[in-house]
């Protein structure tokens, strides 16, 4: 297969061609060749100028649900703004940006914050990366483990957002809502006796970072930062734990399995215990039989249906809590839920050694 520039040799006269794709082989009244039309021709021409902020001051800008589509985009030069990207993406750079407010919706690859400083931000992606920033605050949902390189003063909460469009921009970029690594950072260029980054208080309000936009274009999104309608399941990540004792849930593949495993969430915080991390993650037989030992067998036919999403619940009595949720809320769906306090801490560490193995972290 040539590339998509090499030029085709003219046929022979008299040779029989196949017409190209989108083309007429003639003109019907003069019997002259049509230059051809190709469909990649009639494609919508992009303007990056659509794509890209530059060089604002004290100005509010974004882009509605639609608008981006799944393109690049590029931010830079900016200062004292507020901008908000309402839709999917491919990739996304922010440089030289000064004490702005920043929302990016989900971004199928990565996000690279470069040469920034005092920015305020709300991010989903696959990859989230800063180099030479300072002073950045990060409200992440990010599948993979962020990456600080030569930064200082980076502070991180778990994403908390809502508008009616978010959920199928999840879907459009191939991101799993239960996956996300928000509190484990990776710092590229530690220094001896200095922590570059740190977590936003458990109680930070997100409006007081990034408020809701002001323009009347973007009022029309319909957006909510309760935690309860967030998109993302809160996690507590790396934060100190309250109780000694874990539990673990998992949910296997079925029409219901997102929505049960809110549910299951939902009972469980309301009650007072601790959501501390999720996980969507395929498992495979000999995957099975280290996780959930001696309930393996009756549960690996399960595993053929799709990935599962696991959830780790902590608190005291989080086991006996657990089980007896799932047991009037979920009578009829199979769970599997730790025995027993003596064994869920064991549970919780053999699972989500295996996810992060799956997924390279």
């Amino acid at each position: 297969m040539g590339c998509c520039f090499s030029r085709r040799s003219k046929p022979a006269q008299g040779d029989q061609q196949p017409a190209a794709a989108g083309t007429v082989g003639q003109d019907a009244e003069t019997g002259g060749e049509k230059v051809p039309k190709y469909s990649w021709d009639q494609r919508a021409k992009i303007d990056p100028k659509d794509y890209t902020f530059s060089g604002l001051k004290d100005e509010t800008v974004g882009r509605l649900p639609g608008k981006v589509a799944g393109q690049q985009f590029v931010i830079q030069d900016c200062e004292n703004c507020s901008i908000y990207i309402f839709d999917h993406s491919a990739t996304i750079t922010i440089d030289d940006c000064i004490n702005c407010q920043i929302f990016l919706g989900p971004i199928k690859g990565s996000v690279f914050f470069r040469d920034c400083k005092d920015c305020k931000c709300i991010v989903a992606c696959q990859q989230f990366r800063t180099r030479d920033c300072r002073k950045l605050e990060v409200f992440l949902c990010c599948a993979t483990q962020p990456i600080i390189e030569s930064s200082t003063g980076m502070k991180f909460g778990c994403f908390q957002y809502y508008y009616p469009e978010l959920a199928l921009q999840f879907k459009d970029v191939g991101l799993s809502i239960f996956n996300n690594t928000w509190s484990n950072i990776h710092d590229f260029t530690p220094v001896s006796g200095n922590n570059n980054w740190d977590l936003l208080p458990e109680n930070a309000v997100v409006q007081d970072y990034v408020p809701l936009p002001s323009s009347e274009e973007l009022k029309g999104v319909r957006i909510s930062t309760d935690a309860a309608k967030s998109i993302i399941p809160i996690t507590q990540g790396r934060r100190e734990k309250s109780s000694d004792e874990s539990c673990l849930a998992v949910f296997f593949a079925g029409d219901y399995t997102i929505a049960n495993a809110r549910k299951l969430i939902d009972e469980m915080t309301g009650k007072g215990f601790q959501l501390v991390q999720t996980k969507e993650v395929l498992m495979k037989a000999e995957d099975a039989h280290r996780v959930f030992k001696q309930c393996a067998s009756e549960l690996i036919p399960l595993l053929e249906k799709g990935p599962v999403v696991a959830l780790e619940f902590n608190g005291d009595g989080a086991v006996e809590g657990c089980q007896s949720t799932v047991s009037d809320v979920f009578s009829g769906t199979k769970v599997f839920v730790s025995e027993s306090k003596a064994s869920a801490s064991q549970d919780v560490d053999n699972f989500y050694n295996f996810a992060d193995m799956q997924m390279g972290m």
